[in-house]
């Protein structure tokens, strides 16, 4: 009975959170509109009145979160919030599904939903500006912050986003999408060059930005830290004047990334309008000479103002402080909107023999293990992280839904990578058993001369990843540009850590290493390097298997370079293989009558600042392996920002779940789906590899050695479209996931519009089975005969379609001409020759469930302008 009053509460407060979401959105529509002329005599009026001093001033952060005010003239400084998945400065704050998981609902509507949702949340704390959303295309399961970002496919990230920015910005909040652009990895974030034909830009990787510019009318971008075919993003000309500005018509702020300007002149040029946190270089020192030799036009720093000035007033900032006390920081409706989103982004992977859903009063005992059980991992790390005022975890969201009708048990399964770190139990000496590790401390990186200190550290685990630390999110409002250049090691002398200690084995047979550090390292055991992250810095843990014989082994870890910010964690641990998981455990999962296995990776692995390995964190393979060849009824749910490997295990369990990082609710929403009470209405935004040697972009990924230079010569064959033009079949394919009931496709129509390229595609959707669900249908278009390398097909549209059991819904998917089109860089244009198309109807990109074909009879031809 309690379940179905909590389930009716549910329906009623997500009826009432729609109906408070359209109000609002209608209250706050002007947030959208042009400004005024009044508006525009009022800007060109403290133009007029400031001085060329205060307009540089403006041109930059007078704090870690907030713009320069200019007092005299009523300008106030704009604060700002660090989002994507949550508007948490200063925290705790509502942790909604990370981008990742939100892409996975495919559902525009929820998208907007939640966004409206962040927009109050960053209204209660005085945020005019949220820092969200992030849509770099998830080009490999590597990257560090795919889990902020919204899939591998630019009109499903693009959909997204509109929808999250329109949400965000009726609540008179600008959204600011980022990182801009082809920022799709966090090793090297800062030098690497991100070398891309002008076709995969326009394909790939920019038109989620186009379609936050011309659709929602987002009023910030983002420019990244990295290079882009070999120039700065916040002193790229070419992405932030000629396609944002001119083509593309955005007419709001071009902010840098914290700390990416390194050029003031350049970055003025460029059309960087805003530098965060501070003006290191576009400040009056830099500029003040420069426009008075005319190297930067002071018109070009009038524009820029400009900017910022018409932002405020679209938004309704000058003359009114963003604050809005009668929104409570704890907010309910921020509870649903969370809720709703973990539910709709848990993507079922498999499900042998129906186990799922569970039956609860036929599941007697249920034990709940792994690392990611307790306590909850609502968001991964780094600026995207965060702290809420509660989070359910997988533990608590099962017990509380069976209540006392069921046992639930709990055990972590594998020990922490800092007890397994401990636990290895390192020696000052090879020939007697001596705790601890000897730490020298040189000024070069060859690790020659005399240490300008030395240590003793008792275990080989120490410190944190600064930008993981819970409590960052406060401390970083007040911070200096001196605190600033501390915490990221500049200015300072250089310094090279080495870590020398003895593992003694006891036995002989295979041991599992790793390393825990997001700097450049070398790791040596008896003078053979096992892990080398000397030139590239690939993950925050990396972990390799090796034998080893009884008796002392020399372990050297030399550090290369410090993290990107402070001095960071170090982990050093020695397991041998078969020895990582808790017999209790096992006992556990013998007794239960299904498993819960909550693996997967948390905000010191998988953050902002580093990459993260394909394979699962240590011990976690052999947890599923030992569980599962004890109890047929194993259940894995992985937390991670995107695809693992599954290779060792996933023939040998019964159901698998993609998690994502499912914010606050997420132990709820998984517990629903378990028990059936919600259907698993989520689809793969990503294709899931059978091996991380399939993915497309796997030869690419990396600079080409002795270079910070990546080639992306995968090029527009990015996620399925590389899978399917190289003949590769992923593990899981884009586009998919199963479903507690069954559809049916039929009645494929398209329709002629008005004008070249514009169809209408419709059919009809039925539930056949008996339980209601949602299901997504997927429009993907496809050349038939190409004259011009293409992928095979391509998403064009879609529909997420909610049905009871029995229930037809007719569905309506529009496609306009850009849908046929390939980027012609001679042309500079979009391009599409007369012939046929072929479009299907699928559930996901190989699961085709309806065809029809289009006719070109002229060519199309559009303009990037």
């Amino acid at each position: 009975m309690q379940h179905e009053i909590h389930r009716g509460w549910a329906r009623l407060t997500g009826s009432l959170l729609s109906l408070f979401i359209f109000a609002a959105v209608l209250w706050a529509g002007a947030a959208g509109r042009a400004q005024s002329a009044d508006d525009e005599k009022k800007i060109n009026d403290i133009i007029s009145k400031l001085t060329l001093e205060e307009k540089i001033q403006m041109l930059s952060g007078s704090s870690m979160m907030a713009s320069t005010p200019i007092a005299r003239l009523g300008i106030p400084a704009f604060r700002m919030s660090d989002g994507p998945v949550g508007a948490h400065i200063p925290p705790p704050s509502t942790a909604y599904a990370a981008g990742i998981g939100l892409a996975a609902s495919w559902d525009r509507d929820l998208a907007q939903r939640i966004g409206v949702q962040l927009g109050r949340d960053a209204r209660s704390r005085g945020a005019s500006y949220l820092l969200g959303p992030g849509v770099n295309i998830y080009r490999s399961p590597l990257n560090g912050r795919n889990f902020e970002y919204f899939g591998e496919d630019p009109f499903l990230a693009g959909e997204t986003a509109v929808g999250y920015i329109n949400g965000v910005q009726s609540q008179g909040v600008s959204a600011t999408i980022k990182h801009f652009a082809a920022n799709n990895s966090e090793y090297f974030r800062f030098t690497s060059d991100s070398v891309v034909s002008e076709r995969a830009l326009r394909e790939i990787y920019l038109p989620a930005f186009e379609a936050a510019v011309k659709k929602a009318h987002v009023g910030s971008i983002m420019d990244s830290y990295n290079f882009i075919n070999g120039l700065h993003a916040t002193a790229n000309p070419h992405l932030n004047i000629e396609i944002a500005k001119e083509q593309w018509g955005f007419d709001g702020v071009m902010m840098s990334d914290w700390t990416a300007t390194h050029d003031g002149i350049a970055s003025a040029n460029a059309g960087l309008d805003l530098e965060m946190p501070f003006g290191m270089y576009m400040n009056a020192k830099t500029l003040l000479p420069a426009i008075k030799a005319g190297t930067v036009k002071e018109s070009v720093i009038d524009d820029k103002i400009r900017r910022i000035l018409r932002v405020a007033y679209r938004f309704g900032w000058v003359g009114h402080d963003p604050l809005d006390n009668s929104i409570p920081r704890y907010n309910q409706r921020g509870r649903w909107a969370a809720l709703e989103g973990a539910r709709e982004g848990i993507v079922l992977l498999r499900n042998e023999h129906n186990l799922l859903p569970l039956v609860p009063n036929k599941v007697k005992t249920i034990a709940v293990i792994g690392p990611d059980a307790f306590p909850a991992i609502p968001t991964a790390g780094g600026s995207g992280q965060v702290p809420p005022f509660y989070a359910v975890s997988a533990l608590q969201g099962i017990s509380n839904r069976l209540g006392g009708n069921a046992n639930v048990t709990w055990d972590r399964g594998v020990p922490k990578l800092s007890v397994l770190a401990m636990r290895s139990g390192f020696s000052l000496s090879p020939d007697k058993f001596t705790p601890g590790l000897t730490v020298e401390t040189f000024d070069n990186p060859k690790f020659t001369g005399t240490p300008v200190a030395t240590r003793t550290e008792m275990t080989s685990s120490s410190g944190q990843n600064v930008l993981d630390n819970p409590d960052m999110a406060e401390m970083i409002q007040s911070i200096t540009m001196d605190q600033m250049a501390a915490f990221m090691n500049v200015g300072g002398p250089p310094r090279f850590p080495r870590w020398t200690g003895y593992y003694f084995a006891r036995a002989p047979g295979d041991f599992t290493v790793f390393v825990e550090n997001q700097g450049q390292y070398r790791l040596t055991i008896d003078g053979k390097t096992v892990i080398d992250h000397a030139e590239v810095p690939k993950s925050a843990v990396a972990q390799t298997v090796m034998p080893l014989t009884p008796g002392p082994h020399k372990v050297v870890l030399e550090i290369l370079s410090a993290p990107q910010f402070g001095e960071g964690a170090v982990k050093i641990g020695i397991v041998q293989q078969g020895t990582f998981v808790n017999q209790s455990a096992i006992d556990l999962a013998k007794q239960a009558d299904a498993v819960v296995i909550a693996v997967g990776y948390n905000q010191d692995i998988e953050t902002e600042g580093a990459d993260r390995e394909f394979q699962l964190p240590p011990g976690q393979d052999e947890l599923i392996e030992k569980i599962a060849a004890v109890n047929p009824n194993t259940i894995v749910a992985v937390t991670a920002g995107g695809a693992v490997d599954a290779s060792k295990w996933v023939d040998h369990i019964a159901a698998l779940l993609a998690n994502w990082y499912p914010g606050q609710e997420g132990g709820t929403a998984l517990a629903e789906v378990l028990f059936g009470d919600q259907d698993p209405s989520g689809r793969l935004p990503i294709s899931w590899e059978r091996s991380l040697a399939d993915n497309p972009s796997y030869a690419y990924y990396y600079p080409t050695p002795g270079t910070l230079t990546v080639p992306y010569k995968d090029d527009i064959f990015v996620g399925y479209r590389g899978y399917e033009h190289n003949g590769v079949k992923p593990l899981f394919p884009f586009g998919f996931g199963l479903s507690y009931t069954i559809f049916r496709y039929s009645g494929l129509q398209i329709e002629p519009g008005s004008g070249p390229g514009v169809y209408t595609v419709s059919f009809d959707v039925t539930n056949t089975g008996t339980r209601a669900g949602a299901d997504v249908a997927q429009v993907y278009v496809s050349e038939d005969h190409p004259q011009v390398a293409r992928p095979p097909q391509e998403l064009k549209g879609f529909a997420r379609v909610q049905l009871g059991p029995g229930q037809t819904r007719h569905v309506t998917v529009p496609l306009d001409a850009r849908s046929f089109t390939w980027y012609d860089e001679k042309a500079a244009a979009w391009h599409a020759t007369p012939g046929s198309f072929t479009v299907r109807v699928s559930r996901s990109s190989t699961d085709r469930q309806l065809e029809g074909k289009i006719h070109l009879d002229q060519a199309i031809v559009l303009p990037v302008k």
